[in-house]
């Protein structure tokens, strides 16, 4: 199977030096060929790439997207029968339209079967956003609405009030892609490549871990242990004050009450069985990207709220994040009703949390965090 992996960008947004990081850092081992198109600007050095072992293909004469479809079609079909590569990386002209260089790999590939499209990465200078959507207006904002990941150059240059309004712009134009964050230095290409393939999702990774179903939203019981309440009073306020042991690192939070009486954020009938979180309660997930910086005191305050008791947020389940710190740190968190952890870490390619429950407040929750 052959990956397809796009990179567009306008002229010096860094998408030369992205791909090279990438091989470097995340593409070892692969039987590589890029696909490059050097309308008005300087290609890869070719030095790097022989030392890499990477074939390449130029293009010098026009945008692939625009006038060389049909040129551009001929070098992907001999690239595929010639090489058979793992991996594809086709870098087109920074002036052309992103949906046009899709459409022409898409034809190419109904020819072939064993050939995938991985990726539509846009790298975008975050100091000049603003200005680009202003002057290029159809050219530069289609790069941003076709692609599923966005890579931001530069955020080290920009203080977060910029960066946030950049983001801001960015989300106007396309709010489901990717949006990477950090500054390149700080992560390597491995992360950068998780977040293109969508392969590192924090949201999935805690109904998995959950056991929650990311179709219908319920419990499935499975062969493992879970971790389950009894209370001969039928009150229990989830993991609030209880006297006996609990052991969270179990992931599964369930209550038995003979009266029918839970706290978790429910009201239930007394001539209803026994109330399960896996049985009765259709769980949703929000999963959430945020450049924010937080200190340790404001994360502590915000996890605090939200495994307090009540229904102030819906009812909480759990609830996992990996976010910036302001003194250039990262913390990861964790949290279950009445307990939340947080601990210093490494850095991802932006600020990302995700919370499980039912009934989720999701602007409540996007306030507390402050997304």
């Amino acid at each position: 199977m052959t990956k397809i992996d796009i990179f567009s960008g306008f002229l010096g947004a860094g998408k030369t030096t992205l791909i090279k990081k990438l091989i470097s850092e995340a593409f070892q081992g692969e039987k590589l060929v890029l696909i490059e198109n050097e309308f008005g600007e300087i290609g890869i050095d070719g030095g790097f790439l022989k030392d890499s072992g990477i074939n390449i293909t130029e293009m010098n004469s026009g945008c692939i997207c625009c006038s060389l479809v049909g040129d551009f079609g001929t070098a992907l079909n001999e690239v595929l029968e010639k090489y058979a590569p793992d991996r594809i990386i086709i870098e087109p002209s920074g002036v052309g339209k992103l949906s046009d260089v899709i459409k022409a790999v898409s034809a190419v590939m109904e020819d072939h079967e064993d050939v995938e499209m991985n990726g539509y990465v846009t790298v975008a200078d975050a100091t000049k956003c603003k200005m680009y959507m202003k002057n290029f207006g159809e050219f530069y904002n289609n790069q941003i609405e076709s692609a599923k990941t966005i890579v931001l150059s530069r955020t080290g240059n920009i203080s977060d009030e910029k960066l946030d309004a950049a983001l801001k712009l960015i989300k106007e134009k396309n709010d489901v892609a990717a949006i990477i964050t950090t500054p390149w230095d700080q992560i390597d290409g491995k992360q950068i490549l998780g977040a293109i393939e969508q392969s590192n999702s924090l949201e999935l990774e805690l109904l998995e871990e959950e056991d929650v179903c990311p179709e219908c939203g319920h419990h499935h019981d499975h062969d493992h242990e879970h971790h389950h309440h009894d209370h001969e009073d039928g009150h229990c306020c989830c993991g609030h004050d209880h006297d006996h042991d609990h052991d969270h690192e179990h992931e599964h939070h369930h209550h038995d009450h003979e009266d029918g009486h839970c706290c978790c954020g429910h009201d239930h009938d007394h001539d209803h069985e026994h109330h399960h979180h896996h049985a009765d309660d259709v769980f949703t997930s929000m999963g959430m990207e945020t450049p924010h910086k937080y200190s340790e005191e404001e994360l502590t305050e915000i996890l605090k709220k939200l495994s307090a008791e009540g229904d102030a947020y819906g009812s909480i389940l759990r609830a996992k994040g990996i976010v910036p710190a302001v003194e250039g740190e990262w913390f990861h968190f964790d949290l279950v009703p009445g307990e939340y952890e947080v601990r210093r870490g490494s850095a991802d390619y932006t600020g990302r949390l995700c919370v499980i429950g039912a009934q989720l407040k999701e602007e409540e929750i996007k306030a507390l965090f402050h997304i």
